[in-house]
């Protein structure tokens, strides 16, 4: 059988060799990190070197890494641990943070975007001036539907001048962009391993030296009584790898970003009715958010999954719920375009053959739609 085309790195990344290698090695090793003898040391070792590796993903120190179970634990924990008194989100997050604040048991306020998905600043400040204080502002670095970046160290000058504290979602970012938590500013930022080919179900909370963080499990007191629970040795071991191997591939990111284009401009030349959403904002170079007017984003996925092609179809968290993009109407796209829309996303194993193969498949797909 054919190996399918994979254009879905934002739902998951392909997992890296260098960290299957590091995984099937270390979980060859038996340890409690948490025991004092030889082999607890040596799954402690382990653990503190993947500590460094991922602290240098994010330019911080090493003991303001907390490891959890993915990204939607980091954003849970945060965002009821981080001491605040109302929390301000924007319009456009992740599932897992929206749920979070939903049922946080304090004050929610939303900040709006524009038409391009971008943060509107000035309704921020206004927000930090009617919230109750210390507010906790959360706005993720990237959009996983759109690939729109926000401008998240602009929005940590306004919240700190309030009086609060910032959180960034930067699962999306690692690996495409260079991370540096202390040039952005923010007090909090997470990270999932398998956004950048580690394994999956690992996380991590990165905190500034300052920031408060009330363990969300408790027990042990592993992670400095921050997380508590026997870690996941082996699948931090692999997320450490990943956190270097990421580094490493931020070079081929120019090459990522012309593929997106080529595909881009293809589509566009083959139809004028179709909407690439966020295309006037600052984008991640590997996210395209396509709407196909008048085909449902679930059908296309099909279309293209029987032509041996894999994209998605709004966030793969959200897989076997049919409803229409909270993210495209934020940006004030009527339900008729947002729920015809699909995310392509590209990652190191991407080649230019394959966006052929997706513009052939797309325009099969188009000219089926339209009669042509």
């Amino acid at each position: 059988m054919k190996t399918p085309i994979y254009l879905d790195y934002n739902a998951t990344c392909p997992i890296r060799p260098a960290v299957i290698d590091a995984v099937a090695s270390t979980m060859r090793e038996v340890g409690n990190p948490s025991s004092v003898h030889a082999a607890g040391r040596n799954a402690r070792a382990a653990v503190e070197k993947a500590r460094v590796q991922v602290a240098a993903l994010v330019n911080s120190r090493p003991r303001d890494v907390v490891f959890c179970g993915g990204g939607t634990e980091a954003n849970n924990t945060v965002l009821r641990g981080a001491g605040a008194a109302s929390l301000i989100i924007s319009a456009i997050e992740h599932e897992s943070t929206q749920a979070a604040a939903e049922q946080a048991g304090m004050p929610v306020f939303t900040i709006p975007v524009n038409a391009h998905g971008v943060i509107l600043l000035d309704e921020l400040e206004s927000l930090l001036a009617e919230a109750p204080k210390p507010a906790l502002v959360s706005v993720m670095l990237v959009n996983n539907e759109t690939g729109v970046i926000q401008p998240v160290a602009d929005a940590a000058k306004l919240a700190h001048e309030a009086g609060g504290r910032i959180h960034t979602d930067a699962v999306q970012g690692a690996g495409k962009l260079t991370l540096d938590r202390q040039a952005l500013d923010v007090d909090y930022m997470t990270l999932s391993a398998h956004k950048i080919g580690g394994p999956q179900g690992v996380g991590a909370i990165v905190l500034a030296p300052t920031a408060p963080l009330k363990a969300m499990l408790v027990g042990g007191g592993q992670e400095l009584s921050r997380r508590s629970g026997t870690e996941n040795v082996a699948g931090i071991a692999g997320f450490g790898v990943a956190a270097i191997e990421a580094m490493g591939g931020l070079a081929s990111i120019q090459h990522i970003a012309a593929m997106r284009t080529r595909l881009e401009a293809g589509i566009i030349a083959h139809a004028n009715d179709v909407v690439i959403v966020g295309a006037g904002a600052d984008r991640n170079a590997n996210t395209s958010c396509i709407a196909m007017p008048g085909v449902k984003g679930e059908t296309q996925v099909m279309h293209f999954d029987l032509a041996g092609i894999c994209v998605s179809s709004g966030s793969a968290c959200s897989s076997g719920k049919v409803k229409v993009s909270h993210v495209l109407n934020a940006m004030g796209y009527e339900d008729a375009i947002a729920e015809s829309s699909i995310r392509v996303s590209l990652g190191y194993g991407t080649q230019d053959a394959d966006i052929d193969a997706f513009l052939t498949a797309w325009q099969a797909i188009y000219n089926r739609t339209r009669g042509r």
